[in-house]
């Protein structure tokens, strides 16, 4: 899904060990449904919502949620601010150098462009991408010129303004826009990364475990799929 084009090697930090805290704070951005969002509440609510509360009491672990925008989530783990992240946010080897995985939590799904109009340029017109993502990154390697912005919502807007003459984004995220607009599917859906995972520092290893362990258990007993389904549909791609 989601993946960071960041460069962290400088950013210096000194975070004490996630589990010798009495609780995990789970950081995600609160701004990408149906992955995560705000409810009427202001609560943090959504797919990852519900497989973070689930993962931690299989952990045994006494989490909280934080929200932090998108384009410094990454350097807001490594700094201590949170202890993971679990934020729609797809496994790649550049965040690798800075970051670890546990295990996806959900398999490689479909990048997808959307438009005004099914005869959009999508291969050498203007495409409008979330900015430090594996669909921008995909875009910018295109013929086609990359329009980035900060929160996926402003790239739908760019296309409705006539900024932009698509925009490329996870097609789980954009099904429900697609059905409530005047915007349309163009082109064919594109797979890319390796699937979502949660992030962690380096330096926590005990608590990517933990986790790893909880995501495992989860696709063993099949509860993992129940949950994808429940959320994505009979057509979601499952384990």
């Amino acid at each position: 899904m989601k993946s960071l084009i960041l460069t962290i090697a400088s950013l210096a930090f000194a975070a004490s060990a996630a589990l010798a805290q009495d609780v995990v704070r789970l950081g995600t951005e609160g701004a990408y449904p149906p992955y995560n969002y705000l409810d009427d509440n202001g609560e943090v609510a959504g797919f990852e919502r519900v497989l973070g509360d689930e993962l931690c009491e299989r952990a045994e672990l006494e989490c909280t949620w934080v929200t932090n925008d998108w384009d410094s989530i990454i350097p807001n783990l490594v700094s201590g601010n949170y202890d993971t992240i679990i934020a729609g946010m797809s496994i790649t080897e550049e965040r690798r150098q800075v970051v670890d995985f546990a295990q996806n939590y959900s398999p490689p799904a479909s990048s997808a462009y959307a438009a005004l109009s099914e005869d959009a340029d999508i291969e050498g017109g203007v495409v409008a991408a979330q900015t430090s993502t594996i669909q921008a990154a995909h875009v910018a390697e295109s013929d086609a010129t990359v329009l980035e912005y900060p929160t996926p919502d402003e790239t739908v807007s760019a296309v409705k303004s006539g900024e932009a003459d698509a925009v490329f984004a996870d097609k789980d995220f954009l099904v429900a826009i697609v059905e409530e607009s005047e915007l349309v599917f163009v082109g064919e859906d594109v797979a890319l990364g390796e699937g979502l995972g949660m992030a962690f520092r380096k330096s926590d290893p005990e608590l990517r475990d933990k986790f790893d362990a909880a995501i495992q258990s989860m696709k063993d007993d099949g509860t993992l799929n129940e949950l994808i389904v429940e959320w994505f549909g009979e057509d979601a791609p499952t384990f």
